[in-house]
């Protein structure tokens, strides 16, 4: 199977799909959402991430390939085969050939030097590791796993019933109280037996350089310490991020809050300074959640922003080719 990479350089990028999620209606998935708004404003509309007539989303879960100086970066790992998630179907008990759309793009997963966590949610941690016959092991047992250290202790400090922890470091990431939490069990059968086989490395997200060229940039507030991640080689850059949306309406109304956001005001910011990021240095944004080829442009439009999908047929005109 042939899949097409984006490239700048040396530097080589491809998705590998998991699974699609079109289920959502656009209210549902952003409660905040005026479905009149959307009719008086077509331009809106791309009928690659949107249903008007029956006002579903359409959006899908997938990962990040990165060849970069001779090594492997997996950004994000999806929600993984057989984990336990029965108050989220959609997710529940996958058996997904993930792995083999991973070897698709020529990647074992020995082959994998470092895998980078925008946020330690179920559908981008669930990879990580693998049932085997009676326990969870890394799937990626070469790579260090690198996230939040602070995100890694709120994780610890919920799985634990930790309370005067949990507390503590709701205060010390300042957000106040959120309005909803992780899931239950992701913790422990997707993060804990990564830092037991040793592959663990929690970092201060402050923009600083993680690996050569690459930075975690912090865009809290869809999780505690969320970062998005940025990768800048030969002067372009490429933004992995995350969660910070996870439909292109949110770019036109950055104010608007998903369902699955735990400190709303927080994500607000978080997704406005990302924008002005993105924009300011002509970067190209890598989605975690939109559907097609899920990568393109965000532009300024008044005082919110406008979103343009990159295709497989017009990226020679930009800093990245696309090629098969």
């Amino acid at each position: 199977m042939t899949v097409p990479e984006f490239r700048i350089g040396d530097m080589r990028i491809a998705k590998v799909h998991e699974l699609d999620l079109n289920d959502f209606a656009a209210t549902q998935l952003l409660p905040g959402l005026d479905p009149s708004v959307l009719m008086k404003h077509p331009e809106r509309i791309d009928t690659s991430t949107y249903n008007p007539e029956t006002g579903r989303v359409f959006m899908s879960v997938h990962t990040w390939v990165v060849w970069l100086g001779g090594k492997v970066i997996l950004i994000d790992t999806g929600v993984g085969n057989d984990k336990a998630r029965p108050t989220l179907k959609v997710m529940d008990q996958l058996h997904t050939p993930y792995l083999e759309r991973l070897a698709d793009v020529g990647i074992q997963p020995g082959d994998v030097d470092y895998v980078l966590l925008t946020h330690i949610h179920s559908d981008h941690v669930g990879w990580n590791t693998r049932w085997d016959g009676d326990r969870w092991i890394p799937t990626f047992p070469n790579a260090m796993v690198i996230c939040s250290d602070l995100e890694w202790r709120y994780g610890a400090a919920l799985t634990a019933g930790d309370e005067k922890a949990i507390a503590a470091i709701r205060a010390e990431a300042g957000f106040g109280p959120p309005i909803r939490i992780p899931l239950p069990g992701v913790f422990s059968d997707s993060m804990a037996p990564i830092e037991a086989a040793g592959q663990l490395q929690g970092i201060i997200v402050d923009g600083g350089e993680v690996l050569e060229g690459i930075r975690f940039l912090s865009t809290p507030g869809h999780s505690i310490d969320h970062a998005a991640i940025s990768i800048t080689f030969q002067g372009a850059e490429a933004v992995f991020g995350g969660d910070v949306v996870h439909h292109p309406f949110e770019w036109c109304e950055p104010d608007l809050v998903s369902i699955f956001c735990e400190f709303p005001e927080a994500s607000r910011r978080s997704r406005r300074w990302l924008a002005r990021h993105v924009i300011e240095r002509d970067a190209t944004y890598f989605s975690s959640h939109f559907p097609f080829t899920s990568f393109g442009k965000i532009s300024r439009a008044g005082e919110n922003f406008g979103w343009r999908f990159l295709d497989f047929t017009d990226c020679v005109e930009e800093k990245g080719v696309l090629e098969p």
